[in-house]
């Protein structure tokens, strides 16, 4: 089968390196997390790209084709939508750069129009559909006991994915062997590829546990990622990052969970000040640091300072470095 890009939610079944056929499904059998061949029916606004199976971003022309995988998305400042919600004319789109697969049905008026496609068959192996979850990473079942630093956010696009990059290459620098990992959100391979170019090794996301997204139900979560975190107990401390915020429905409450008796250093990512204060209240709890868009200026520290008595620091400066190595390593023992 010709295809012109395979996307990143396609990288756990390698199949680009696979023969395999493509059949038409009733409706009524598909699933979440399925691979699906589609088409590209009308040409992308400039600068919109899906990312392929390496994580590179690719244009795409109308009439090209793409595989992928059916999933929901649920995001507060971009599109919400589901593969549930497809049509009769089979009608529907890119909702992530890494190509979950479904009908939006809200979308931010600040998101860019994504690529329009149209379902034309599933991904058949020796006569089965194809799902992400029969290549899920699997892992003897133990007690975490490697101490994690946890980036938080208030919100998605709050700075998390910067930050753990920030905080994973001062620990790599201190000598410290890093896994890290992305535990919650939807499907992009270029928030864990930023870890692994900052010096961690191994790295892991959810896709890795066969979900495109996790919005799931939590114990379908919950057993997906469990291996995920025992695969990375050799390292001597893993940078995890829960997508979105904890409050949104994508299990972040339930990654925090699962980590919370190892969690060492806790990063929160907010987009304004107010923010921080929703998330001591919702969690009962306060974090380690703050950081993210609402540290981009002074004013923005002095306020959270005010507001939280919380540590804040804008990573993206480079005089915050010697400051985020001390709170880390004290932390870290």
């Amino acid at each position: 089968m010709n295809v012109d890009v395979h996307t990143s939610l396609t990288r756990i079944a390698d199949l680009e390196n696979r023969s395999y056929d493509i059949e038409s499904r009733p409706r009524e059998q598909w699933r979440r997390g399925e691979y699906v061949f589609a088409r590209v029916v009308r040409r992308p606004d400039p600068g919109v790209t899906i990312e392929n199976a390496q994580g590179r971003h690719v244009e795409l022309m109308e009439g090209e084709t793409i595989v992928s995988a059916f999933g929901t998305r649920k995001a507060t400042r971009g599109m919400v939508g589901g593969w549930r919600e497809i049509g009769d004319d089979n009608r529907m789109a890119s909702m992530t750069y890494g190509g979950v697969l479904g009908k939006v049905t809200s979308a931010s008026p600040f998101s860019r129009n994504p690529i329009e496609l149209e379902y034309e068959g599933h991904v058949h192996i020796d006569g089965d559909p194809v799902r992400m979850d029969e290549y899920a990473v699997t892992a003897e079942s133990t007690a975490l006991d490697t101490p994690v630093v946890l980036v938080l956010g208030t919100s998605m696009s709050s700075g998390k994915t910067m930050s753990g990059r920030v905080i994973t290459h001062v620990l790599d620098e201190n000598g410290y062997d890093v896994a890290g990992c992305k535990l919650t959100g939807a499907g992009t391979y270029g928030d864990v590829l930023s870890m692994e170019v900052a010096g961690a090794d191994p790295i892991y996301d959810f896709v890795d546990a066969g979900l495109p997204t996790t919005v799931v139900p939590e114990e379908t979560f919950r057993d997906a990622v469990r291996p995920i975190l025992h695969r990375m107990q050799e390292a001597d401390v893993i940078v995890a990052e829960v997508g979105a915020s904890p409050l949104e429905p994508y299990n972040g409450e339930a990654a925090v969970d699962l980590l919370d008796e190892q969690v060492a250093f806790t990063a929160l990512c907010a987009t304004d000040p107010y923010a921080v204060v929703g998330i001591e209240e919702a969690f009962g709890c306060r974090p380690d640091l703050v950081a993210g868009i609402a540290t981009n200026t002074t004013a923005g520290i002095d306020l959270i300072e005010r507001l939280t008595e919380c540590a804040a620091l804008n990573l993206l400066d480079e005089e915050t470095k010697e400051p985020l190595e001390t709170m880390l390593l004290d932390a870290l023992g």
